[in-house]
């Protein structure tokens, strides 16, 4: 019987969300075609979509920042990127709504794969050419958010290891810390850093680009109107 509540709970968890499903399928569709495609077909869309160091900061191809996050080279990646779709993230969608979590999903990967390939171009060498690509950022900024919005709900990692949102973003957090210092792969540190730091400030409200789109929409609805003086009353205002 224990087994059976904690699979419900399992299954539960892993109800995904229609905006979560849009991204697992256009990451996992593009990025098997890699995997299995021919070099010739690698080659085109690495060229294309995914971001370096050289191509984004030498060679101007802006739209990058954009398309490599949907691009994953690493299967490893790519399974762990639909797992954390799966389970985790679809609670930011449900809290949100699927409009404010895609944009969540762009402004993240655009931040991260930005410091990314930034940080390699300014390395100089092999590391102006590696490739920052894939939802890691996006996904490790969603997993601080998660941490933040639910820091006490209990989650079944895995299905049977039971914690807190706080602390399975403290351990994930630490993980990828690790991977990186070991590794020493600074390109992919400065891209989950930025995209985790630019979470912690859309969630807690420091940084909020609706507003700021709010308030731009203000300003140019003002300079269409202004005040007029009915003649016939002094003391009346039209605006």
């Amino acid at each position: 019987m224990a087994r059976g509540r904690g699979w419900q709970r399992f299954r539960g968890q892993a109800h995904i969300t229609k905006g979560a499903l849009y991204l697992l399928f256009a990451s996992a569709g593009l990025s098997l075609i890699y995997m299995i495609g021919s070099d010739e077909i690698r080659a085109q869309l690495l060229g294309a979509l995914g971001a370096s160091g050289q191509s984004v900061w030498g060679e101007l191809k802006l739209w990058q920042l954009v398309t490599s996050a949907l691009l994953e080279v690493q299967l490893v990646s790519l399974l762990f990127q639909a797992f954390a779709l799966w389970m985790f993230l679809p609670a930011l969608e449900r809290w949100w709504g699927m409009k404010r979590f895609l944009l969540f999903a762009l402004y993240t990967s655009v931040a991260g794969i930005t410091a990314g390939t930034l940080v390699g171009w300014l390395l100089g060498g092999a590391s102006a050419l590696h490739l920052v690509s894939g939802l890691d950022p996006f996904v490790f900024a969603g997993i601080v958010a998660y941490g933040i919005l639910f820091a006490n709900q209990r989650v079944q990692f895995f299905g049977v290891l039971p914690m807190t949102g706080r602390q399975l973003t403290i351990g994930i957090i630490a993980f990828a810390a690790l991977f990186i210092l070991l590794g020493q792969a600074w390109a992919e540190g400065a891209a989950l850093a930025a995209s985790m730091i630019l979470a912690w400030l859309l969630v807690s409200d420091r940084v909020s680009p609706r507003l700021w789109w709010l308030k731009a929409k203000q300003k140019r609805m003002r300079r269409h109107l202004r005040v007029v003086r009915d003649d016939g009353d002094k003391k009346r205002w039209l605006n």
